[in-house]
């Protein structure tokens, strides 16, 4: 029976939803992190019956079919980017992006990926790196003697020498744009990859028209929303097991045409 297979399919595709869900929870407090949506498209049909044709010959045509679905399937998994809240923490070094754009970081390999976590620190030589100890890009290097950083929201990242009056500039900050963010590979660890769905990227300093601006001493908390993805879960539940329900029902029909048929 065919609502064997169709049923099948929809308890895999819950199965990937479930999954889907299980790690926006399990993210939801991890900084910049943004939830993730399982999107389904149906499967091909099978027709019983061609609309617009005639039936037979030299009849009318038929203005309706019968075309009988073959099931779901996952077509996407998405990614939401939408603004996280913010989380104060006084660490000079923390910098959260307050609308569109993304932290520029390299690899190991030297290639640029692309981050909202802006949990930044220093390495030994004094570089600005991440977390992981990826460089921030463009490279900003304080010097051994720094007493205060103060960070603009437009990039500028100035400190103060010792007892000095006065600030030094000593780098600049920008950040990344894309066409379709959605598009954006995740790699983990916070980090992105650019993908040919996503377009190149655009970079220029905070606070220009279309980009982010900064703000030092917050992070961006994950915009995963608790209370949604419960429901969401509930909803997931509830289809799987509708699923398994018509997979039951087909199982004793065809039980019931077998014992007919002794």
């Amino acid at each position: 029976m065919r609502a064997l297979a169709v049923a099948a399919t929809g308890m895999d595709a819950q199965q990937t939803n479930l999954e889907v869900i299980a790690n926006n929870i399990a993210n939801i407090n991890t900084t910049g992190y943004k939830r993730a949506r399982a999107e389904f498209s149906d499967l091909l049909y099978q027709s019983e019956r061609a609309q617009g044709v005639p039936n037979r010959a030299n009849q009318a045509i038929v203005p309706e079919g019968a075309n009988i679905g073959l099931g779901v399937q996952t077509s996407a998994v998405r990614n939401i980017h939408t603004q996280g809240e913010l989380t104060q923490t006084e660490n000079p070094l923390d910098v959260s992006l307050v609308g569109r754009g993304w932290f520029q970081v390299q690899a190991p390999d030297g290639t640029t990926l692309y981050s909202r976590a802006g949990a930044f620190n220093q390495n030994a030589q004094g570089q600005l790196v991440t977390i992981d100890g990826y460089a921030v890009v463009p490279n900003i290097t304080f010097p051994a003697d720094v007493s205060e950083i103060q960070i603009s929201r437009s990039g500028e990242v100035n400190v103060r020498i010792g007892n000095d009056t006065t600030f030094t500039q000593v780098g600049q900050l920008t950040i990344a744009n894309f066409a379709n963010e959605a598009g954006l590979q995740p790699l983990g660890d916070n980090l992105f990859g650019e993908t040919l769905a996503s377009g190149q990227a655009t970079v220029a300093a905070p606070d220009d028209p279309g980009y982010a601006y900064l703000k030092q001493g917050y992070l961006e908390s994950s915009n995963v929303d608790a209370v949604k993805e419960i429901t969401n879960l509930i909803s997931a539940q509830r289809a799987y097991e509708m699923n398994s329900k018509v997979i039951t029902t087909a199982d004793e029909m065809a039980s019931i045409v077998s014992k007919n048929l002794k």
